[in-house]
């Protein structure tokens, strides 16, 4: 595993150099999008995340309808992560920035793309399927750890 969704950029390379399996997020949460039949999901994430293609890219190759919030969502979320979250804050402020950003995409679903993302939205907050990343891979771990 590779427990953060931003490292997934050196999956394909970590993969090639390792002779076990490689529990891949993308996968994971490509798999639980298909299983809830969800239409369009939105990703919020890191800018890395969200801005290069070995994430979204990577979902859109699988068949998988994912929409990138635009550039001034974007810098906020990233900002948010980087300046609150990854410290440990979860401010009101953010949590209802987050929520006005993701009500103003045409979803049925919405990627928490960042391991932290959880600590300030969760699915008791929207109305949408929430697919939080952390808790997803981990399960699946899991799966895996106790499968014969």
């Amino acid at each position: 595993m590779i427990a953060t969704n931003t490292m997934h950029k050196v999956a394909d390379e970590v993969r090639n150099l390792i002779n076990i399996p490689l529990i891949d997020i993308r996968d994971t949460i490509i798999e639980e999008i298909k299983k809830q039949n969800l239409k369009s999901v939105l990703l919020v994430g890191t800018k890395f995340t969200m801005e290069d293609d070995f994430y979204v890219g990577y979902l859109k190759n699988r068949g998988i309808n994912v929409i990138v919030p635009n550039e001034k969502h974007r810098n906020l979320i990233h900002k948010v992560i980087f300046d609150e979250l990854c410290l440990g804050i979860t401010r009101n402020s953010s949590k209802q920035e987050f929520l006005k950003i993701i009500a103003s995409y045409n979803i049925d679903g919405v990627i928490l793309g960042c391991t932290e993302i959880g600590m300030l939205v969760g699915q008791d907050d929207l109305n949408i399927s929430v697919l939080d990343t952390t808790v997803i891979h981990a399960k699946k771990a899991v799966e895996f750890m106790l499968d014969d």
